[in-house]
């Protein structure tokens, strides 16, 4: 009596609910209920999508049977940073439904005149809230810091294109003088990710979401904005490699000397990596010049599931968890930015690799981030038709947590300050 209803849309912009059908979930391929007490309000900042091409399933309130809501397209939620969710969107793909750009799909239900979602706030921290942006100071930011730094390319771009063009929030963060600073760095990758954010071959189905960085900052360049950040922002970090870029680890050698200048000049802050972790001795090099935190990204802790979608060029598996061990050797935080979909993140081999990774690597946080891909095309292009047993997303983070007490939840990079009292500091936040 408490399940969120289907929503479907209209094709011209319209979202209805159906108070015949009750909204149900998708884990992998399959479609099942979601229990009521994981339904929350759709956060601030979320948004919903009209799927086209695609009709929505739902359970009949009268009969309980499965059907599709053939009343028009099915619906599904972008949730904001900070929050994780445990389902897919389910729906029946019709033969010629296009491909659905890079964004998360989660599910959605109407109930009392709210939008519900089926996710939990995975972190606490602020930084990306989207009642916390004033566009206005954001560009007020932007001009004082294109004047400031009138021959800095990355200033540029960061105001141009990340800022203003994308609304990235670390950018638009960087530009009101807060948190989290972007670094952009390489214009070159070393993987062929078949979810590319930045870079789709021209015979794709989908497109990239954003265009990449397309020239080689110089260290001169990156320390002339990021010391006067380090320096003057409250809980200032500094992080390579972006959204906007390839892997930032390419450019090791101006990265390494971008940090040495910048602890010259101040001992303030944090300087993290966002990265995919492919070169081991690079990060030792980077850890040895003053870098305090890494972020790696993967869809799975499983090699072979990794490689299928990252395609990497003269790098393999093993590599990302020496980079790993690296930073803990040295004393610094180790994160996975790990890419969560239901069905696939939760299969009982997925837990598995997943436990081996955390404890051969004293891994220090997992940042549970939505999986910005079509699921259909994913699995299809992984050539994956059955996903294995599975647990449950929520079920699964439960217990990795009983399993490694120490390891830490969220969804950003934490500051200098968090990492050495995470739970404590949030209480200065």
């Amino acid at each position: 009596m408490n399940s969120p209803f289907v929503l479907y849309s209209d094709g011209a912009g319209k979202i209805y609910e159906d108070t015949s059908l009750y909204a149900v979930g998708r884990s992998g391929w399959e479609a099942m209920p979601i229990p009521e007490k994981d339904w929350i309000e759709l956060p601030d900042g979320g948004n919903l999508y009209e799927l086209p091409g695609r009709r929505g399933l739902g359970i009949d309130v009268v009969t309980g049977d499965m059907r599709i809501c053939d009343k028009g397209w099915a619906v599904a939620a972008f949730i904001p940073p900070a929050h994780t969710g445990f389902y897919i969107a389910a729906y029946e793909t019709l033969a010629d439904a296009p491909t659905l750009p890079l964004f998360c799909y989660t599910a959605a239900g109407w109930l009392n005149d709210k939008f519900y979602v089926p996710a939990v706030r995975i972190e606490r921290d602020i930084r990306q809230e989207c009642s916390g942006f004033d566009q206005d100071k954001v560009n007020v930011g932007v001009e004082e810091m294109t004047k400031a730094y009138p021959h800095n390319r990355l200033v540029k771009h960061l105001a141009d294109n990340c800022a203003l063009t994308y609304h990235c929030p670390a950018a638009r963060n960087y530009f009101i003088g807060r948190w989290e600073c972007p670094i952009p760095t390489s214009p070159a990758c070393n993987a062929n990710c078949i979810g590319c954010i930045s870079f789709q071959p021209e015979d794709e189905t989908i497109v990239s979401t954003q265009d990449r960085l397309r020239f080689k900052p110089t260290a001169a360049e990156i320390v002339e904005f990021t010391v006067p950040h380090l320096e003057t922002a409250p809980y200032p970090i500094v992080s390579f490699g972006q959204g906007c870029e390839g892997e930032p680890l390419l450019m090791w050698e101006t990265i390494r000397e971008s940090i040495i200048e910048m602890r010259k000049h101040t001992t303030k802050g944090s300087i993290n990596i966002n990265t995919n972790g492919s070169k081991p001795a690079a990060v030792e090099e980077l850890m040895k010049a003053g870098l305090d935190s890494i972020r790696v990204s993967l869809n799975s802790a499983r090699a072979d599931i990794y490689t299928k979608y990252y395609q990497p060029n003269n790098y393999k598996f093993e590599d990302i968890v020496g980079s790993l061990k690296v930073v803990r050797r040295y004393g610094g935080w180790s994160s996975i930015n790990y890419f969560v979909f239901p069905g696939m993140t939760d299969s009982i081999a997925e837990y598995e690799a997943l436990c081996e990774l955390i404890s051969s690597t004293g891994l220090s946080m997992i940042q549970w981030r939505n999986f910005n891909i079509d699921p259909d095309w994913y699995l299809g292009r992984m050539n994956i038709a059955d996903t294995g047993e599975c647990m449950g997303i929520k079920q699964m983070m439960e217990l990795i947590r009983e399993e490694f007490p120490d390891l830490k939840y969220g969804y950003f990079n934490p500051p200098i300050e968090r990492m050495k009292n995470y739970e404590h500091d949030f209480a200065h936040w």
